[in-house]
């Protein structure tokens, strides 16, 4: 099949044989799995994919490539092609008894941030995400306290997941090539959070709010958030300088905080 990717959706097909046999093998796929394809490309991968499972569904916005897949793969019983946005799909009709779905995706980067937050709103259909996505936003996601990349996102993911980056990608391996490197990220969501709080609400509205002014300490970030009062009891029960930055606190601390 001889389609150029578009631009304007951020197609960057994987074009790398030995890769794409890398991300099956990461992927630990077995016979009773259902998976989400996000992003169909030219279809090599949900090929192989297919091979490993009960079922795949395979989505992507590109219309062309779904009705000419769907015409190639005519008689393959367990893949269904499926012409949608992910970011407005319901994954809801995957409701399947017995069974998690694994997703698996090649995805626009400019996109990868709402995509996880699409599909950690339906945590409970979900058992793990593995994704393609650009090498500097996966640092971000698994980021510790105190590393540069740690922010607000690092958090949100850590809260619903154990996030990893499994290997990286080079750019060579697509077509068109990005100007970025790449790096595989797998995503095992979680049973229960990570950390408990009476409202999560408030858990994340804490986190960005510190986040947002990160170059300030903690105390002037969250100013109108945290009363000076509950902070001082903060700094001095966790044993923090009052001069202490969003950056140097973990998902634990922040839970605490809320929770105050």
């Amino acid at each position: 099949m001889h389609l150029k990717p578009k631009k304007s959706l951020g197609q960057n097909f994987l074009i790398d044989p030995n890769i794409r046999r890398k991300i099956i093998a990461s992927s630990k796929l077995v016979p009773g799995d259902v998976v989400l394809e996000i992003g169909t490309g030219k279809g090599e991968l949900t090929r192989l994919i297919a091979g490993h499972v009960r079922m795949v569904y395979t989505l992507d916005i590109d219309k062309r490539l779904c009705g000419l897949l769907a015409s190639e793969f005519r008689g393959t019983d367990n893949i269904k092609f499926i012409n949608a946005d992910i970011l407005k799909f319901d994954l809801n009709k995957f409701k399947i008894k017995g069974a998690k779905i694994k997703v698996i995706g090649n995805i626009p980067y400019y996109i990868s941030s709402p995509i996880i937050e699409r599909l950690f709103g339906y945590k409970d259909l979900i058992s793990d995400i593995f994704l393609t996505v650009q090498k500097e936003f996966a640092l971000r996601v698994v980021a510790l306290p105190g590393t540069k990349a740690y922010g607000a996102f690092s958090c949100f993911v850590r809260y619903y997941s154990s996030p990893e980056i499994l290997f990286n990608i080079g750019s060579g391996c697509f077509r068109p090539a990005p100007k970025v490197g790449s790096a595989f990220l797998h995503l095992s969501l979680r049973n229960t959070p990570a950390v408990k709080v009476d409202h999560p609400d408030n858990l994340f509205k804490v986190i960005r709010s510190a986040f947002n002014k990160r170059r300030k300490t903690l105390r002037n970030s969250l100013e109108g958030i945290v009363t000076e009062e509950r902070l001082s009891s903060f700094f001095s029960q966790k044993k923090l300088d009052k001069n202490t930055r969003p950056e140097q606190l973990s998902l634990e601390d922040f839970a605490y905080l809320a929770q105050v």
